[in-house]
């Protein structure tokens, strides 16, 4: 796995990060969209839960590992959480991850990992490393969208 790619994404980000104001970073569209703010915290939590199937699933095939990303966003109150302090743990969640990857012998990235709610779907753990790079990504394409 190359898992250089997702530490100069977090490298090159955290700087990019520094020119959005506290007014965009705060900034939603709707009481049911997401502020930056929030994105950022959507990707912390994001974090979390594969910190856990990169883990797991190195010595436990078929777990299931979810997490209702909604709920994670609201009791972890983002919104009204210091930016810095949702950067950096951003920041070293995803400089764990690097190190988790890094670390990861080849012959165990095809276990596999349950991460479905309810109709079970069961992906291997190169997949979910590369999924997880794809969605932080996607995000990172919002948050920077001066925009919103």
């Amino acid at each position: 796995m190359n898992y250089q790619i997702l530490k100069r994404i977090v490298e090159n980000q955290v700087a990019k990060f520094e020119s959005i104001s506290e007014n965009q970073w705060k900034k939603k569209l709707s009481d049911e969209k997401w502020s930056k703010k929030e994105i950022l915290g959507h990707l912390c939590d994001s974090a979390f839960t594969n910190i856990r199937r990169f883990i797991i699933t190195q010595y436990k095939e078929n777990e299931n590992i979810v997490y209702d990303q909604n709920h994670w966003v609201k009791a972890q109150n983002y919104q009204n959480t210091p930016i810095l302090d949702i950067i950096n743990l951003w920041k070293y969640l995803n400089l764990q991850i690097v190190n988790i990857i890094e670390n990861i012998p080849d012959e165990l990235l095809d276990n596999i990992c349950d991460t479905t709610k309810s109709e079970k779907q069961s992906f291997t753990l190169r997949f979910i490393i590369e999924d997880y790079i794809n969605h932080l990504n996607h995000h990172l394409k919002v948050i920077n969208n001066d925009k919103i």
